[in-house]
């Protein structure tokens, strides 16, 4: 299954991660590479928490992310 997060760098060093599909699914690491891995690892123990619970798991297809202007 694929799904779409964000990086993004923390204050304090390194980067945190967001799966917008899985509220509440988060990750960080030192690099972004280390941050996506983690994300990877948090994503399959979430998603197995979610099948324990029989809840269907699916991907985020069709997730969308857009940029929107405002002026300062």
């Amino acid at each position: 299954m694929n799904y779409t997060i964000l990086v993004r760098p923390a204050q304090e060093g390194g980067y945190w991660t967001e799966v917008p599909a899985l509220s509440g699914c988060f990750s960080q690491g030192e690099t972004v590479e280390e941050a996506i891995e983690n994300t990877r690892d948090a994503i399959m123990c979430y998603t197995a928490a979610l099948r324990e619970d029989g809840v269907e798991v699916t991907g985020d297809d069709g997730f969308l992310i857009a940029h929107v202007n405002v002026a300062a």
